[in-house]
């Protein structure tokens, strides 16, 4: 009952209602064009991408559920996540609100019909894979730390026998997706950050599991790729 009160503090619920209502209507919000259909189906995707992932990790993790939404009160995160975790979401926020201006001052010029078609595929694919990647490791935390108290182990089945951090991979996939689904060149300039950031953040994370976690040597010699196959 404690873990409970503490999942539903003031400050989760706060989190909780920026990240699914407020993040996914920028671009609605700052254009203030209605008809946008692309912006209604972005924020439709992200809303139920998130509500329908927590709720299947709540059935089958949850523990999974409070240790995510405890992340700010973890005393062994690594100190570096402690400023790469918070911009991560960052950037991720970045990217519709950059769109949302884009498209209110009218300065991009929309992409094709099959580059939008695409993007909608890869924007549904990345949330798809991040939430797969989501269900099937429990210890899937939103900041880096060896979860010695939840019995942390290697986990290797489902998206991580092809790739050691899909959880990321789908999310890059969903963020590079968007500026085209949007209509927006400038957005791909904080999904670049993005990238970069995640990138940073997976290399180190990389190291902490392969010094720290037992069995994760041996997993990532099996595994060799940690975001894309075939390249890294």
């Amino acid at each position: 009952m404690g873990d409970r009160r503490k999942t539903l503090s003031l400050g989760t619920v706060v989190g909780l209602l920026a990240v699914v209502v407020l993040i996914p209507f920028l671009p609605l919000l700052l254009s203030w064009r209605w008809d946008w259909w692309e912006a209604w189906a972005y924020a439709v995707i992200f809303i139920l991408g998130f509500v329908v992932s927590r709720v299947l990790a709540a059935r089958r993790h949850p523990d999974l559920i409070a240790e995510r939404a405890r992340f700010a009160q973890h005393e062994h995160t690594k100190r570096w996540d402690r400023l790469l975790a918070p911009l991560v979401g960052f950037g991720y926020g970045l990217v519709p609100l950059v769109a949302g201006l884009d498209a209110r001052w009218g300065g991009s010029a929309p992409f094709s019909r099959p580059a939008k078609i695409l993007s909608l595929v890869a924007l549904l694919a990345g949330y798809a894979w991040a939430s797969y990647a989501l269900l099937e490791n429990r210890f899937f935390s939103g900041v880096v730390r060896i979860q010695s108290e939840r019995g942390h182990h290697v986990v290797s089945s489902g998206p991580y026998h092809w790739m050691r951090h899909p959880g990321y991979a789908g999310a890059l996939l969903a963020a590079v997706a968007t500026p085209v689904f949007l209509d927006s060149r400038w957005a791909f300039l904080p999904a670049v950050l993005l990238t970069v950031i995640l990138v940073v953040r997976t290399a180190l994370e990389d190291r902490v599991l392969h010094d720290e976690l037992a069995g994760y040597r041996e997993y990532a010699e099996r595994v060799r790729y940690r975001l894309l196959p075939g390249v890294w």
